[in-house]
């Protein structure tokens, strides 16, 4: 791929009270790690990790420090998906590269966090790039190093009861799918866009980031009512891949969880049950029905 990118690695929930967010997405039938901590910032989080990517529940647990920007995009938008991390093995060499192809990113960033084991408290570091918001469809994004990854991925936390097991795809509403398709493949390398109908898929290791129009993102999810719907352009749900659809189904009925199955036996989440993200469940067989089900 482009620029020293191998993937998506992880997207950002940011939710309005951290413990509640923790609550939901294990009642959703997620396994939760411990909580960890910012170094130096007034935020926190929770992860769900998978073999190769994860999901990160962020909230603020000191509002008199430093929060990144998540207090104005709580106000402003409420709980959702608030961005997207992109895995580089070189955090320094990528922003090499992404100047030399014309981007502007920022200066590689050093950040730690404090996670919370019960056999005492360990320090993941990580080297990140940010990207301007204008070079990325409007989304926040940034490249993401991990340094120590031995203490984040941990075969305990990789195991879901719903039955996920990775980041399939990512759904981000747009005004004009089409355009972006020269800029994504700037970032990402030649041929990883595709265009179908109205929809931009980017493949971005094994995950697809999908540029849908508003019209679409209702037409996709007829039985989801999407209300008090974002300014454009945000990100508006998250893909998985399981097994078995029909296990999913079942855990979220045992849970009193609200969910429905699409023609194609992918199962559904409306935003209401999981922190104003639009969650999908599907088998990779499935996938190709439906532009949120990944590719």
């Amino acid at each position: 791929m482009g620029n020293g990118i191998t993937g998506v690695d992880h997207t950002l929930v940011g939710v309005r009270d951290l413990e509640s967010g923790r609550a939901v997405y294990q009642r959703l039938g997620f396994t939760v790690t411990p909580r960890g901590s910012h170094i130096g910032w007034g935020t926190a989080n929770y992860c769900i990790m998978f073999p190769n990517n994860y999901v990160e529940l962020l909230g603020i647990v000191d509002a008199s420090q430093f929060t990144a920007g998540l207090d104005d995009i709580l106000a402003e938008r409420g709980e959702g998906l608030i961005g997207m991390a992109l895995q580089t093995a070189d955090a320094g060499g990528s922003r090499v590269k992404l100047v030399d192809a014309g981007f502007d990113p920022s200066e590689v960033q050093d950040l730690s966090r404090n996670l919370e084991l019960p056999d005492g408290t360990v320090q993941p570091s990580f080297r990140l790039v940010h990207l301007p918001a204008d070079e990325t469809a409007g989304v926040r994004t940034f490249l993401c190093q991990h340094l120590n990854r031995e203490m984040v991925w941990r075969n305990d936390w990789i195991g879901h009861a719903n039955g996920a097991h990775g980041l399939s795809s990512v759904a981000v509403v747009v005004n004009d799918p089409e355009s972006l398709m020269e800029g994504m493949e700037k970032l990402f390398g030649p041929g990883t866009a595709t265009t179908t109908d109205d929809c931009l898929a980017v493949h971005v290791g094994e995950t697809t980031v999908f540029f849908v129009t508003a019209t679409d993102l209702d037409l996709l999810y007829p039985d989801i009512d999407i209300q008090d719907e974002p300014a454009v352009p945000y990100i508006a749900a998250m893909g998985f891949h399981v097994a078995n659809a029909a296990d999913t189904a079942r855990h979220l009925s045992a849970g009193n969880i609200v969910h429905h199955v699409g023609p194609d036996g992918g199962v559904r989440v409306p935003p209401e049950e999981a922190c104003g993200v639009i969650l999908e469940f599907a088998p990779p067989q499935q996938r190709s029905t439906g532009p949120l089900l990944g590719a």
